[in-house]
Order: C-alpha cells, then structure tokens, then sequence
C-alpha cells in the first residue's frame, strides 16, 4: 500500500480521483498535525482520515449505510488513506460489522471535524483564485432551512419541536443557515441552532458568526429575509459588502416615499425603534451607508409586476447589479441539492455532537462534487452551474472504485481523465418553453390514520370532521 509521500507526489499531475481530491486539500499529514501526540494512538484501522473520508462516502453513496462504508475499507478502495497498514488490513481480517467503525465516528472530536471542513473549503477558494480570478466582489448567497432529526430525549432538548394549539410537534427541528458561492456553488461551513423554544436563533442571528468565517473582502447577498438593519450594520462593521432585497414596506419606513422605477441614489439607513427593541446593543448613532435602486420587474411567468428594492454597498454599475441578484435564485436548488441528493433533509443521529458533525460532514461532501464540476468547467469553458450535481455524483460514485483498483499512477489519470469526459456531459437540460399545464400532485389514500401527539391542556378540541379514518 502506499505511503503519504507516494500518495501525495501524484496529486500535482492532472486533476486527481475525487478520494486523492480529497487527500490534495487535507493531505495525512495535515491530519497529523491535528490530534496531539498522546491521541494519535486510536484504532489502527478507522484512523482520523479513514472514519472522516468514510462519513464523507456516506453522503455521497446512494445508501449511505455504516455497512457500506466498513465494505469499503475491506475492499481496499480506501488504501491510500493509511500510512502504515495494521496488521488486521494486511491480513484482510477486519471485521464486516459496524461497530468499530460506529464507535469510531462518535469519538471523533467535532473541532477537528469543522477544522478539516474550513481547510478543504480554503484549499478550494486557493485553486479557483489561482485557476480563474475573480473579476468582481465575490459574493456568497444566504439562505436558511430547517432539518429534522429523531425524536430522543438529548435532541428534544437540544432542538425543541414546534408547538401550536393543538399539541406538540413528533420532530426535533435545527435551523441551518448556508452561504454558498455566487458563481461556483462552493459552500461555507453552516452555521446552525434551535428553530424553536427559549434558545431558538433567527437566520438573522446566525448570520453574524457567517460573516466571520467568509473568505477576506467576500461580499453577502440576501433575500427579503436578510433586508434588515441587523444584517446590513453587521456587514458594514466587517467591512463586507452586501446586496440585499428590502420589502416595498421596509423601503418606505426607512427611506421614504416617492421612489419610482430606475432609482439609483445614496442612501443612509438608520435603525428603526423596532430595531433597537430587538437589538438593544446597537449604538445611538448607528447607521448603513449604501445606495437604495428600484426597478420594476416583470416575471416571465405572466405574473403581475412588481417593484424590487435592493439596498447595497457594491460600487457597481445599476444592471450588474441587478443581473447578479437575479442569480440569487441558484441558493434555492443547492438547498435542494443538499437535503435531497446528499440526504440532509432528516437526520438519523441520536446525539447533538453527532448531528453536528453530520451537518459539517455533508457539506465536506457537496463541495468535492462542486470541485469536481468546477474543474470541468475550467476545462470546457461552460458555467458550473449549468452543470447537474446529481449526475456529476452518478458519475463520481460510479468510477470512484474502479480508479481506486487502478493498481499504477498512469492507469489512474488514464481512469480520471476518462471520468472526466463524462462530467463534461451532465449538463443540465434547457427546456425551450414552460410546461403547459400547472404542476399538481395526485392524491394518496391513507390505509391508516395520522398519528398526533396529545393536546395542551387548554388547546380547543378538533373538529369531529379531523377524526374521521385517514384525516
């Protein structure tokens, strides 16, 4: 098996597998340097690289099962992550179950986990700067969702479930917020807390320690959402710029009225006495310097016009800026991405460490898929986001263990660059015209009835109607 220099001198030529991708950003060496003398002794099979490379595999594989992970440890597609082979992979006597493995992922510490995560996501900014540089600002796009996980005792306590009158929510809900690369997808570390309860964080509330871990002179952009003072005084004091969407009745409280269609002018946004309310640490004089545009836009779906309002610090021309906020859509689907196509919609960790070392995870995963589109796009001059992330991860997991077999250095850039071929052909599908007809859904018969959580003591009782067999 090879060692880390063998492993590593091969990662400079061409562009490598996505595993030696992997090993590129966070070389075994790096991971030496994380844990201290007295705990690099751990199990000599599911080492630091091997359990962090496998929760990755995890993500990425369609089953995502323990199983599956530990299998590819037996195969031998995850050699090149070992220094120094034990005795047990020497002699292929590890064992199939999962509970090495299991044990191995809970005591993995969440710091080295977020610290592997905001190296990779480093390394990648490093090669996209050296490979194209940006022309402009560049920009990350903020967007919040919810995920759900099981129902244990430390989740429910952890992140609450919602409540209404008629009883308690089943699932623990955790608010994630997400900043993601304006033009390539890459993705920042999340950040995350409870969406309910006493502890329950706003999206605007997570968004301050984003701004804190965004690459030096990166910008933010939001939706109606993040248009508030918070968020753009915030901004301001780190020095980042933003582009923000205001609501028509946020613009006129704070602006005035009278702005028509085409206003381009410099504006000082003071905080409302709603604002210091909610933010009472906010100094008596604080105030957002930026300009307010306003411009009518018409939906090409045959919707009725409306006027967009966007406050922003960027000292660009009125139609880049607009054409850039138009973008701001694309955050939509790499949520969608995300929850669906790596599995992050419900969680099935019983622990709050494990959840968030699963959320961090994830993301590790999505972005080597984003460098592997980012790569192609380089090669074939096209838009990475004109690029189909889940048939770049059909191609990736396919040809994953067959470069891995490759038993020579030729014979795996001969592997990849035929990989690579076919990621040139996951492009996304343009639909010459809309659809005809409204999308809707077909109803399913329920063969048994929902099961709801008992009422609150003062709750009003349902209707006789909402008892009725599969209602």
């Amino acid at each position: 098996m090879p060692n880390s220099q063998s492993s590593s001198a091969h990662h400079d030529e061409g562009f490598p597998s996505i595993l030696a991708l992997f090993l590129r950003m966070v070389p075994l060496q790096y991971f030496a340097r994380l844990l201290s003398p007295r705990k690099r002794r751990h199990n000599d099979v599911f080492t630091l690289p091997m359990v962090i490379w496998l929760m990755i595999f995890q993500r990425l594989d369609p089953k995502g099962t323990l199983s599956a992970a530990v299998q590819q440890v037996i195969s031998g597609n995850t050699a090149v992550l070992v220094v120094k082979p034990s005795k047990r992979l020497r002699e292929h006597t590890v064992s199939g179950n999962t509970g090495g493995y299991n044990q191995a992922r809970h005591k993995l510490p969440l710091e080295v986990v977020r610290q592997v995560s905001d190296e990779m996501f480093e390394q990648l900014r490093a090669v996209r700067a050296h490979t194209s540089p940006e022309s402009s600002v560049p920009m990350f796009i903020l967007d919040g969702s919810t995920i759900l996980m099981p129902n244990t005792p430390a989740l429910r306590e952890a992140y609450p479930p919602s409540r209404n009158q008629y009883g308690e929510s089943h699932w623990p809900i955790m608010r994630v917020l997400v900043a993601h690369e304006l033009r390539s997808g890459v993705a920042v570390r999340p950040e995350s807390g409870p969406a309910n309860g006493p502890k329950a964080l706003s999206e605007q509330q997570l968004t301050g320690p984003m701004l804190d871990r965004l690459p030096t002179g990166a910008g933010i952009m939001g939706d109606r959402n993040f248009g508030v003072f918070s968020v753009a005084w915030e901004a301001q004091q780190r020095h980042r710029p933003v582009l923000l969407r205001l609501t028509e009745t946020r613009a006129q409280h704070a602006f005035g009225l009278g702005f028509c269609s085409g206003t381009d002018c410099k504006v000082d946004w003071k905080a409302s006495k709603h604002d210091r309310t909610r933010h009472p640490e906010l100094p008596r004089d604080a105030c957002a310097h930026g300009r307010l545009l306003v411009r009518t836009v018409y939906p090409n779906d045959g919707s009725a016009s409306f006027k967009l309002y966007l406050f922003t610090t960027l000292d660009l021309p009125a139609d880049e800026i607009f054409q850039s906020y138009g973008l701001r859509w694309d955050v939509e689907t790499d949520l969608r991405t995300i929850k669906k196509t790596i599995r992050l919609e419900m969680l099935d960790c019983e622990t709050p460490e494990m959840v968030a070392k699963e959320l961090v995870v994830a993301i590790m995963a999505y972005n080597l898929v984003r460098a592997v589109i980012d790569e192609s796009a380089r090669q074939t001059g096209m838009n990475p986001r004109e690029y189909s992330f889940s048939r770049v991860q059909d191609v990736v997991n396919a040809w994953l263990p067959l470069i891995a077999s490759k038993s020579s250095e030729s014979e795996r850039q001969a592997a990849t660059e035929l990989m690579m071929k076919y990621v040139a052909q996951c492009k996304l599908y343009k639909r010459k015209k809309r659809k005809s007809y409204p999308r809707k859904l077909w109803l399913r018969r329920r063969s048994f009835p929902v099961r709801r959580c008992a009422p609150l003591p003062n709750a009003t009782t349902t209707s006789s109607s909402s008892k009725k067999k599969g209602e």
